[in-house]
């Protein structure tokens, strides 16, 4: 009679654990790449006992050195920052920037608690007009924007510009990718506009939309579609352009199958052409969200439109003592910002793409 070694199953179970442990985590590791912390995946893998020694080398890189050159940076600049001063005082150190930081956000919690009380107000206004048979009264909240409102704004208005960009710029890419007439017919118009300055197209913008857009109660304010439109001028050529060359660079064995198939445009576009010009429609698209949002806030600085290119410069033009803090603030928001806009254009390309492009 055959015995089964009761040590042997409890190993072989150890080590089947242990194999599905290190599949979950290289599967886990794609959207680590994505949301950008790489780190994670060398610490699990060492604390599963995946060769510590190599792992914590991994950590060191994608960790341990970017920390260290942050930390680098932060002392360099409390360093210097002292030394150099202004017409509003020093450079604020990081210790008063965040201090600043801290302070938009209570100022934000403050003017959030404030409009909720108005609004709360009208509401109990209305119900007493609505005892009385009268009609509700409407009144808008007039305070000031806070901080977060204003970031809130420029993201909306840059992901609107951004939408009516792609909308544009995928099609005549595609035709230009598809028709060598089409290419020959826009490659001298993006080269002449791609080059042009925010600030050149931002007063020929405002005028046509303050001559067009008449209407005073539409769904979105002048200010708004200036600053939109001009993310949408300036930030539609990279998607054009690599939507042009992902479509022209399909492989002429597939151009020939659909030939053979005798596919029709439509059905040639949406199961050859795109699903192979894909990753690079993605790497334009993400250029593009990158693109609109630098130029965002240079339009909102130039013609003072809400969001934080106005927070930028009215600051600037306030000229307090701690004006230069939260321009400061400011701008570490929108490199995060940008940052975080880029992960999600990441995001949306791992799901909809094979591309390693990080």
């Amino acid at each position: 009679m055959t015995t089964v070694d009761p040590n042997f199953d409890a190993e072989a179970a150890r080590e089947a654990r242990k194999e599905r442990l290190f599949t979950r985590i290289t599967a886990a590791d794609k959207w680590f790449q994505v949301v950008g912390l790489a780190w994670l995946t060398p610490i699990l893998k060492a604390a599963a006992g995946d060769n510590p020694k190599a792992q914590i080398s991994e950590i060191w890189r994608l960790l341990g050195v970017p920390l260290l050159a942050i930390l680098s940076f932060l002392l360099l600049w409390g360093t210097l920052a002292p030394t150099v001063q202004t017409s509003l005082g020093a450079i604020p150190g990081p210790a008063q920037v965040w201090e600043e930081a801290v302070n938009l956000h209570q100022d934000a919690a403050a003017k959030a608690e404030s409009r909720a009380r108005f609004e709360a107000q009208v509401a109990q206004l209305n119900e007493r007009r609505a005892e009385q048979g009268q009609d509700p009264v409407e009144r808008a909240y007039t305070g000031a924007p806070s901080y977060y409102a204003q970031i809130w704004t420029s993201i909306q208005t840059v992901f609107f510009g951004f939408f009516l960009a792609s909308i544009v710029a995928i099609p005549l890419g595609i035709a230009a990718g598809l028709s060598p007439i089409a290419n020959a017919a826009l490659n001298p118009i993006i080269q002449i506009f791609k080059p042009v300055s925010p600030l050149a197209w931002l007063p020929i913008v405002t005028m046509v939309v303050s001559a067009v857009y008449t209407t005073q109660d539409g769904w979105f304010a002048k200010s708004f579609l200036t600053s939109a439109i001009t993310v949408t001028l300036c930030s539609l050529w990279p998607t054009l352009i690599n939507t042009a060359l992902g479509v022209s660079s399909i492989d002429k064995d597939l151009v020939n199958v659909s030939k053979v198939l005798k596919m029709n445009t439509w059905t040639k576009i949406t199961k050859l052409v795109l699903p192979s010009a894909l990753p690079l429609i993605f790497t334009g698209l993400r250029l593009s969200l990158g693109v609109g949002w630098m130029v965002l806030i240079a339009a909102e600085m130039l013609a003072q439109n809400p969001g934080l290119g106005k927070f930028v410069w009215d600051e600037f033009q306030n000229g307090s003592s701690s004006s230069l803090a939260k321009i400061m603030v400011a701008v570490f928001t929108i490199g995060i910002i940008g940052f975080l806009l880029d992960r999600v254009m990441y995001a949306l390309q791992s799901l909809f793409t094979f591309t390693n492009n990080r």
